[in-house]
């Protein structure tokens, strides 16, 4: 039996440690190795700090540079009033900001909260309301939207939120390049200290926010970049958002960062902008989701830009299907393919770039530890047999124990014994590889991007038209799945334009917008009740096979 885990002074409510026994042992086996990520930063400045850290537009930042804005924004930062413990939610693009931004709130201690560019008032109103977030980390505007305009309606909002900081016209709020200061001594956060807050993909209402430390962050960091055989020359080309938990760190820019390689930033992740950065830098790793692939292989067969010096391509955020994966092998010659399965909540899978092709085309891969614990269980938590398709639960020295302050939550995503249930439905091979079936969440895989049905079925209810909905995959052959919403009446139905158009003005991500609606008189009901989703996605299938 696990002794219950001590908490030391001061630190996070509402998180959930590893029990003392279990982190002990992640201690002793050299996984956790007492190393912050503001201090990786600092030994590797230390060990080559004219060589170059970041690419982002016009910017080179060597690794002295680098480590020197965190150190001087720390202090900045610490002179506005911003504290160890606060949480600040960081909302930037590709951007090399990102990086200053993260590493001087990991020197501070303070927490960022990594919200996605795409986020807008619905999202970030919560996170700042139930973290009690004191800043708010934007750019002034970017893919045409103003996020000045929405970080001022979440300041009204939100009573806690003192600061906007600005990268560019700050406009009304505080431009970022003048947050500095000079540095001092800090105490600094322990490694076993929550360092930051990713997000969930998760199937119920907004994102469940999920508490990384040092200790568990850098172990994954570590691994990942050996498994993908990062070094000094490695060039990582980051064209995902940099706050995805893939593009940060399987093995992603902070892999290339802790090998001593570098990072490049791109903007958008399209040929025409991504391609010429490969030539310009000699990019030898990047990553993608499955429905950039097949857009990326087309572009490939027009020789315009040199891509020989990219050596890793890998794919991850959803399935991607066996055929596509064998044009990829075909098409980008000396380059290999890299599949990965994971999740921000811990588990990352990898197949390894010596595995044999029918591995590296056919599974998801395996995991980065050899502590990573896997299960495959029936509805009732039962093992099944191996290469039988059940639930994926897992738990090890990177996978976490609970979200931030969600008891209620917790109680049903983990066991008791402290295993994450992730939702998904697998099959474990004879070698160990992982094959996704797919979701038992109620969940949609829009190109990787994953929307919570609940939460939008939530917003759609709050049309004075909608009775009732229901909002489920329909299957895409270029994203993987979109969605469709079900929707019963109050009388005469709206056009669909006109229900696309509330969600947007209650701040709804644009992703999460239904795709289709479909207007019923009633939705199919099981027997004890509940909404018969298998149904509605079985009709929505059968007509768009019909169309």
């Amino acid at each position: 039996m696990h002794r219950e885990p001590s908490r030391r002074p001061g630190a996070l409510d509402g998180w959930t440690p590893w029990p003392a026994d279990v982190a002990e042992r992640y201690r002793q086996l050299g996984y956790w190795r007492g190393e912050t990520l503001g201090e990786m930063l600092r030994d590797r400045a230390r060990q080559h700090p004219d060589r170059v850290a970041v690419v982002s537009g016009g910017r080179r930042l060597s690794y002295g540079e680098l480590d020197r804005r965190a150190d001087r924004l720390t202090a900045g930062l610490l002179r506005l009033g911003v504290r160890p413990g606060d949480r600040v939610v960081v909302q930037l693009p590709n951007i090399a900001e990102f990086f200053e931004v993260c590493f001087a709130l990991f020197r501070l201690g303070a927490l960022p909260v990594l919200a996605l560019p795409a986020h807008r008032r619905a999202e970030i109103s919560y996170f700042c309301q139930f973290t009690g977030a004191v800043a708010y980390v934007i750019a002034d505007r970017d893919g045409g939207f103003d996020y000045r305009e929405l970080a001022g309606q979440i300041q009204q909002e939100t009573s806690t939120l003192k600061h906007v900081l600005v990268v560019g016209d700050p406009g009304r709020f505080t431009a970022l390049s003048s947050v500095d200061a000079e540095p001092g001594e800090l105490p600094g956060p322990a490694p076993g200290d929550v360092a930051f807050f990713q997000l969930s993909g998760g199937s119920t209402g907004v994102p469940k926010l999920i508490p990384r430390t040092h200790d568990d962050y850098l172990y994954s960091v570590r691994a990942s970049a050996e498994i993908c055989a990062l070094h000094a020359d490695s060039v990582y080309l980051a064209v995902l958002p940099v706050a995805h938990n893939f593009t940060l760190s399987s093995p992603g820019s902070l892999g290339a960062l802790h090998a001593g390689g570098r990072v490049v930033l791109s903007p958008r992740p399209s040929p025409d902008e991504a391609f010429p950065l490969i030539e310009r830098e000699r990019v030898t790793l990047t990553a993608l989701v499955p429905p950039l692939v097949p857009v990326w292989l087309d572009a490939a067969r027009a020789p315009r830009h040199d891509l020989s010096s990219l050596r890793v391509l890998q794919v991850g955020g959803a399935k991607l299907s066996p055929e596509v994966a064998r044009r990829a092998r075909s098409t980008l010659a000396g380059c290999a393919l890299q599949q990965v399965f994971g999740m921000a909540e811990g588990l990352v899978n990898y197949t390894r770039l010596d595995d044999p092709e029918d591995l590296v085309v056919e599974t998801q891969g395996r995991p980065i530890s050899p502590h990573d614990e896997i299960r495959v269980v029936d509805d009732e938590d039962r093992d099944v047999e191996r290469g039988q398709v059940g639930h994926l639960l897992t738990r090890g020295p990177y996978t976490i124990r609970g979200y931030y302050k969600a008891d209620a939550h917790n109680a049903a995503a983990f066991t008791r014994d402290g295993f994450y249930r992730t939702g998904d439905l697998v099959r474990l091979t004879p070698s160990g590889h992982l094959i996704v079936e797919g979701r038992a969440k109620d969940q949609i895989n829009r190109g990787g991007e994953k929307i919570a049905a609940a939460e939008v079925e939530d917003h759609l209810l709050a049309h004075p038209s909608v009775r009732d909905a229901a909002l489920v995959a329909m299957p895409d052959a270029l994203l993987g799945e979109r969605s469709c919403a079900f929707l019963v009446p109050h009388g005469r139905p709206p056009a669909p334009r006109e229900i696309n158009a509330f969600l947007r003005e209650r701040g709804v991500a644009r992703y999460k917008v239904p795709d289709r609606i479909e207007w019923v008189d009633s939705l199919p009901k099981t027997s004890v009740g509940k909404v018969d989703k298998k149904a509605l996605r079985r009709r929505i299938a059968e007509e768009l096979a019909q169309a």
